[in-house]
């Protein structure tokens, strides 16, 4: 039986019985099970893997003896499959896997880009986060590329990307950005519209290209960690623990229950403060400044508590190798019970206020409206998946601690629209407050923190559910314990190619509200 009958007769198993089993020498990258296959079988792959509905979930390369090991991530009923292959680096092609998982597009242009990758037959093969920024000959995350580059003088302008064009008798174009009023980071926008309504939206994202892949090779875990945790700043808790689940596993190393808990404490908290920052924005975005104001007051005193009890408002370098850099006592614990409760009775009124009022349906009721189909397709996780129908979460589905132990309630809803997702997030928030409250009253005792003392070689993967959905991380350590190579994936690279679906067929106007309903991170894409 070659790899690929293997893998069929793996996938169909998986379908019959809805669950993943281990088979044989197969488990490598716990909680993930792995698989190898040949090269030649990369595209039919992911074809069976479509037919019996896999969700599509990163690709990502690594340069080891001369050859590139090219990974690809899958899931199905909440248990992971990563494919692996190998290619020559004198002649890197593999099958694309975009054909079947439209996600798939631009984490490959993505690995084209950074370590020259080709992939034969897919359907679109420009450059996607190069922007002149280095030679089409050169490959930023090759062993041979210098951390610094060979930035030229002047970067030349990515003045001649070649976004597609609508053409017809009353078209027109409304470029939109790099650069943006206000605070937001760049990204381009290229609108075809007649009249108000849209026709299409491209996006070229790319522009904060940071080099965290290349950055992480040869830090030890604490320089890891704190990399991680500035991918996007807005989800550095969930990053930061990504990495330490992928770290922890390669070293074969668990940290105590009370760590544990500790950082799933501030993982809700973060949820809790960017779902308040996001509800406030929609309002705004159509006008409704009162629930600004009220949404922006209470994340302010949310993140001024973050600040006095775990060091930082976004709660920053707080998950740390081994645990968490801070510990609650009694006080302190006592503290963020009563505000929950005090938040709990100013939002209860105030979302009930934003579910009942006129003005504000008529804005939000039906805008931006992303189908259960097209959200699968794409690989949507988070508020974008939950509230077109799809209820995906890795805190109930593939339970890590503390979820395993203290279940927590997701919710989903079906229309798929902006008020959808203002939805979602209203309930989710109650949700995280209920389970925090729980889980205070019955911390672990121990330790929050242990040291890690065997540090390599070995590779992991950390699963974790920010409050954008679903975060991947994957760190390979050398024999000294040193990063050799690590790749994070922020859920915004399958919810930014939704944004351009969600805004079909409603009005240029409406796309600030559309936009801020998917609220994609620039900085968690442009890695």
């Amino acid at each position: 039986m070659n790899r690929f009958d293997w893998l069929s007769e793996y996938l169909a198993k998986l379908q019959d019985e809805h669950v993943l089993v281990r088979h044989g020498s197969a488990v490598a990258l716990p909680p993930a099970h792995t698989l190898e296959i040949d090269a030649e079988d990369w595209g039919r792959a992911a074809q069976e893997a479509q037919r019996f509905g896999c969700r599509w979930a990163g690709t990502w390369g690594d340069e080891q003896d001369g050859r590139f090991i090219i990974h690809c991530c899958l899931e199905f009923a909440g248990d992971y499959l990563i494919l692996k292959t190998d290619i020559g680096i004198d002649s890197p092609v593999l099958p694309s896997h975009t054909p079947f998982y439209p996600a798939a597009d631009r984490p490959e242009r993505h690995l084209a880009d950074l370590f020259g990758v080709a992939f034969a037959d897919s359907p679109d093969s420009r450059p996607w986060i190069r922007h002149q920024a280095w030679p089409e000959d050169s490959f930023p995350l090759r062993s041979d590329f210098p951390v610094a580059g060979q930035p030229p003088e002047i970067t030349p302008a990515d003045a001649e990307y070649p976004f597609h064009k609508v053409k017809g008798s009353g078209v027109y174009e409304i470029p939109v950005g790099p650069v943006h009023a206000g605070i937001i980071e760049p990204g381009h926008f290229r609108f075809n519209a007649v009249g108000e309504e849209v026709l299409s939206l491209e996006q070229h994202l790319g522009y904060v290209h940071k080099g965290i892949e290349k950055i992480a090779v040869g830090r030890d875990a604490e320089g890891l960690v704190r990399l991680a945790g500035r991918c996007s700043g807005d989800s550095t808790v969930a990053h930061a623990w990504a990495a330490c689940q992928a770290f922890e596993q390669a070293a074969r190393f668990r940290p105590p229950s009370r760590a544990l808990e500790l950082r799933a404490i501030m993982c809700e908290r973060e949820r809790v403060a960017n779902h308040l920052g996001d509800i406030g924005a929609i309002c705004n975005d159509v006008g409704f400044a009162f629930a600004q104001y009220q949404c922006a007051r209470l994340r302010e005193d949310w993140q001024r508590r973050s600040a006095e009890l775990f060091g930082h408002r976004f709660m920053m370098d707080g998950v740390v190798p081994g645990g968490v850099s801070t510990d609650l006592d009694t006080a302190a614990i006592a503290t963020l019970l009563a505000d929950h409760d005090a938040l709990r009775a100013e939002t209860d009124p105030l979302f009930d206020l934003l579910q009942d009022t006129p003005s504000l349906e008529d804005r939000l009721l039906g805008t931006g409206r992303l189908t259960r189909e097209t959200a699968q397709s794409l690989g949507c996780t988070g508020y974008v998946a939950k509230a077109s129908g799809l209820g995906f979460d890795v805190r109930r589905d593939n339970p890590y601690p503390p979820y395993d132990r203290h279940p927590i309630d997701i919710p989903t809803l079906e229309a798929g629209d902006v008020m959808a997702r203002v939805q979602v997030r209203m309930r989710e928030i109650v949700i995280s407050l209920g389970w925090m409250d729980r889980l205070l009253t019955q911390l672990s005792d121990g330790p929050a923190r242990e040291p890690i003392h065997r540090r390599g070689p070995g590779e992991g993967v950390g699963f974790v559910e920010g409050w954008r959905g679903e975060i991947l991380a994957y760190v390979r350590l050398d024999d000294g314990g040193k990063v050799a190579r690590y790749f994070p994936r922020d859920p915004s690279w399958h919810t930014w190619p939704a944004l351009e679906r969600i805004v079909l067929g409603n009005i240029v106007p409406d796309f600030p509200v559309c936009n801020k309903s998917v609220n994609g991170s620039y900085s968690g894409h442009d890695l």
